[in-house]
């Protein structure tokens, strides 16, 4: 294993998606010393944007993790230090309408990961991204949730990724690999819309600039604990620098918020009237609704904190939406101009 305070490559799995593009700013901007690979599907279609910050810094592999020949044979072209894997279908919601492809693509893709790793002839040390919807919904007096707690997964996404959590730690306990296993509570995310705190601000956004009536919701009564993605980012390179291999850590911030609550704060910032309604189609199936961690192993290990406060990544992530639709009605209009 290299020494991890010597990485000199490094390789994201689904670095063009929402985290892992934040995940490649961090390191091109903290640690310019590292050379960045990543792995991204042939047919993604948000590559360009969210990685136009750090294109020219990164060297980008179309890949299909659910491919093992190539998967195969980047890991042994790269020959990474590190690696972070990402990579998944991660819309919760959408899970339960297409459960198995959801179940295959991050089942299969992680497996086939390791297996890579494995016959590659290489031994990096490798962060397996998993979450907090592998506890499930958990019995209030069990809250703050601590990594001992039981898995009861209640979507199929929550399934696929609690496997990946347990094939992690077999291949650490079967082959000795240097596997750290993360489990992210809820972050605040502008490039990830199928995220509630996204959902609103986008709507937000396209209610001021007139191109929506409403804002539409699920259940607003969930209670989530919130950090800032970017601070998310930091902590997943952290852990790989100082967390042991074969454990798994509890990743989450200190603000305690209901989404209903989230969406008074927004809604307080609009810079018009917003009405809002539940559309029943925004309701999952079963709900996880009581997400609280307990992360004093992970800060322990690590000395992590956030560098963001709650209001700043509320601003950050208003401000984002708020461009991204300003830049679509202004490209709008140059078009249809005469």
């Amino acid at each position: 294993m290299a020494k991890r305070d010597k990485i000199r490559r490094a390789l994201i799995t689904g670095m063009a998606g929402s985290g892992g593009s934040y995940l490649a700013e961090h390191i091109v901007e903290d640690h310019p010393e590292v050379e960045i690979h990543g792995i991204s599907r042939w047919h993604s279609t948000t590559a360009a944007q969210n990685l136009a910050r750090v294109r020219d810094r990164v060297v980008l592999h179309e890949c299909d993790l659910t491919d093992f020949s190539s998967v195969f044979s980047i890991l042994r072209s790269v020959q990474p230090d590190v690696v972070f894997h990402l990579a998944s279908h991660a819309n919760v919601r959408a899970s339960f309408l297409t459960p198995l492809s959801v179940i295959q693509n991050n089942v299969l893709g992680t497996a086939n990961l390791l297996e890579a790793v494995r016959l590659a002839g290489t031994n990096p040390v490798i962060q397996i991204c998993s979450t907090s919807e592998v506890y499930g919904q958990v019995d209030p007096k069990d809250v703050p949730i601590a990594e001992e707690a039981p898995f009861r997964p209640a979507s199929p996404y929550a399934v696929s990724k609690a496997v990946q959590d347990l094939l992690g730690m077999a291949y650490f306990r079967s082959y000795r690999m240097p596997i750290v296993v993360t489990r992210m509570f809820a972050y605040l995310n502008p490039r990830r819309t199928d995220l509630f705190a996204t959902s609103f601000a986008k709507q937000i956004a396209m209610i001021e600039c007139g191109l929506q009536d409403e804002l539409v919701h699920g259940n607003l009564d969930s209670i989530r604990t919130l950090i800032d993605v970017r601070d998310a980012m930091v902590a997943y390179w952290e852990a790989v620098v100082h967390c042991e291999p074969g454990e798994a850590y509890n990743i989450g911030g200190t603000t305690t918020i209901s989404v209903g609550k989230f969406l008074e704060l927004l809604v307080k910032r609009s810079r018009v009237p917003i009405r809002t309604r539940l559309d029943p189609n925004l309701l999952r199936p079963a709900d996880v609704t009581l997400q609280i961690p307990r992360v004093d192993k992970f800060t322990r290990a690590t000395g992590w904190a956030p560098r963001y406060s709650f209001e700043e990544s509320v601003e950050f992530l208003l401000s984002y939406w708020r461009s991204q639709v300003e830049q679509f009605v202004h490209e709008t209009r140059t078009v249809l101009s005469p």
